[in-house]
């Protein structure tokens, strides 16, 4: 588990105290529902709803003899309930227990990270409406193309990040169901109404069919959806670090009081957390890889998955949630530098017009491929040669024969750019 990751809330969740405390609460619930069908002693489920416990030191000292971690969890149980214990882990095989726990601990992790991606939804949609109206230049392979809005660069990362909510709700409906149904699936030890009360109990769905464990395309599936969550996260946080440089200068991250960004260059103001992002981002896709991995097992089931499991589900769910914190904190306290926005749009002596140029040519009766050569000629020239393009328009008589001096200051307006932006703010179904 990556400790220094793990948000409080999250690092509950994946403790080894919370993980046998689950495993304990899907054994009551079996015990209870055995009870219901009249198959155990209701004073039986009784004593093991109020008595069973156990001890995490005492279940790892009794592994080193058994060397199977479920099993010393069970003998270390039925030493907390005397002779009702026989009762305890009835009839049911140790992936019933585990793969059924796994599944509440995921859920769990998936509301959580939810919960997290929300507050960065909030976020970027009010950073997008402070800015929506912000020009700057778009581009395009890293090269200037066209002037956009920092406010719709944001909507854009907030359509994705709405797409990655409803893939997480979609992974935690396919990952929130249960499995009691006996060593290879077949339910001769336990009936199917025993699992359909055991997953009532605890809020989960049964299986339609199972092995003797839950089908890992289940949780390939929850790695994936996290690896696409990572890969949002990353281009956010990919974007600060190309608005940081130093030749860009449009945003950066806050720096706190008492930072420091290098030790020997005291100047220096780094992007640290969007490049600790765009790393991590790393893992997620290699732990969805892992969880691939696992689909294929042998027969019924070998246990190949299960020691990868073991880092790659709490893993996983730790970074995604660590990494929509740092992601949040970053947008949230974003430097905005408006006035470079708009000092880089003019780094390209107003070439970024060429377009506009292009279509009123060809609109006006030039024949397109002419137009297109004639203006890429004197976008080249103002680049090269420092001078505004719109004057080399101006003295360009086979430009000026099609077009009017008007006609040519209008084409080098800003204006058209905003004139859409409320239209696409409440297509996506933000007002503002």
């Amino acid at each position: 588990m990556i400790d220094r990751y793990t948000l409080p809330e999250m690092k509950k969740i994946w403790s080894l105290e919370n993980r046998f405390t689950t495993m304990l609460e899907v054994e009551k619930a079996i015990a209870e529902s055995w009870a219901d069908l009249g198959a155990i002693p209701r004073e039986a489920a009784d004593d093991i709803s109020k008595k069973a416990s156990f001890s995490a030191g005492r279940i790892e000292e009794i592994e080193k003899e058994t060397r199977h971690d479920v099993v010393a969890f069970i003998k270390n149980v039925e030493e907390s309930l005397g002779d009702e214990g026989r009762f305890f882990h009835y009839g049911v095989t140790s992936y019933d227990v585990v793969d059924t726990a796994l599944s509440l601990l995921l859920t769990e992790s998936a509301d959580l990270i939810m919960k997290s991606l929300t507050g960065l939804m909030e976020t970027i949609k009010g950073l997008a409406l402070d800015h929506k109206n912000t020009l700057m230049i778009g581009r395009t392979h890293g090269v200037h193309a066209e002037p956009t809005t920092f406010g719709l660069k944001l909507l854009n990362y907030y359509t994705e990040l709405d797409r990655d909510r409803e893939r997480l709700e979609q992974a935690r409906e396919f990952i929130a169901v249960g499995k009691i149904s006996g060593a290879v699936g077949t339910h001769a030890t336990v009936p199917i109404e025993l699992e359909e009360k055991v997953c009532s109990r605890l809020g989960l769905s049964p299986a339609p069919t199972t092995s003797q464990i839950l089908q890992r395309d289940r949780h390939a599936h929850y790695l994936c959806i996290l690896g696409i969550l990572g890969g949002t996260l990353e281009r956010m946080a990919l974007q600060v670090r190309l608005m940081q440089q130093t030749e860009v200068g449009e945003a950066e991250e806050g720096f706190r009081k008492g930072q420091t960004g290098s030790s020997a260059m005291p100047h220096k103001r780094n992007p640290v957390s969007s490049e600790q992002v765009c790393g991590l981002a790393r893992i997620l896709r290699a732990n969805a890889s892992a969880g691939l991995e696992n689909q294929a097992l042998w027969h019924e089931r070998d246990i190949s998955h299960s020691s990868v499991e073991r880092v790659i589900l709490a893993d996983s769910s730790i970074l995604a949630h660590y990494m929509l914190s740092t992601v949040n904190d970053i947008y949230w306290n974003l430097k905005v530098n408006k006035e470079k926005m708009l000092q880089n749009i003019d780094k390209t002596f107003g070439t970024i017009h060429s377009q506009k140029l292009l279509m009123a040519l060809t609109k006006k009766g030039m024949e397109r491929s002419k137009a297109y050569s004639l203006v890429q000629g004197l976008c080249f020239k103002a680049v090269e040669e420092g001078i505004h393009l719109k004057d080399l328009v101006m003295e360009t008589p086979d430009i000026i024969d099609f077009l009017s001096e008007k006609g040519v200051q209008k084409l080098f307006d800003l204006s058209p750019v905003l004139e859409f932006a409320q239209s696409i703010f409440e297509k996506v179904g933000i007002a503002g």
